[in-house]
């Protein structure tokens, strides 16, 4: 399913820019092992399911996925062969907003060789560049 919010205040935000690197959620916190972004980008709700999915298959049943961003943002669209003027589009997808420094997910209850080869598969469906990254003890 989707990851979505379950109401915004405004239906259509403008782009923005992302700027800096991440000061908040750059450590690993619940796992033992995360996946971190080194550029700046946008994820879709999408590619955050699909990430999910590929952990959760390597996985099977062992372990856990911690999911550590959300896609708040709303990203717009108009349709395909339309003109020109009439306003902005509606809203066609969510996004996150990631900047360099992010933890993105994590993966607890596994050893070492394991959660590198899921991390190695998520990081193949995220359109940023992304290394692994251990919880300091």
């Amino acid at each position: 399913m989707p990851l979505m919010p379950k109401s915004v205040k405004y239906r259509k935000t403008q782009r923005g820019k992302i700027r800096g690197n991440a000061n908040r959620g750059n450590t690993v916190s619940y796992g033992e092992y995360g996946i971190q972004s080194l550029d700046r980008g946008l994820i879709t709700n999408r590619q955050i399911e699909s990430a999910r999915v590929t952990a959760r298959h390597f996985l099977k049943a062992i372990g856990h996925v911690f999911i550590r961003i959300f896609p708040h943002k709303s990203m717009t669209a108009t349709p395909a062969e339309t003109r020109m003027g009439k306003g902005k589009g509606e809203p066609s997808e969510w996004v996150a907003k990631v900047k360099p420094g992010t933890v993105m997910f994590e993966i607890g209850g596994v050893e070492f060789k394991i959660a590198q080869e899921a991390l190695r598969r998520m990081s193949y469906k995220l359109p940023v560049k992304t290394k692994m990254v251990s919880r300091r003890t």
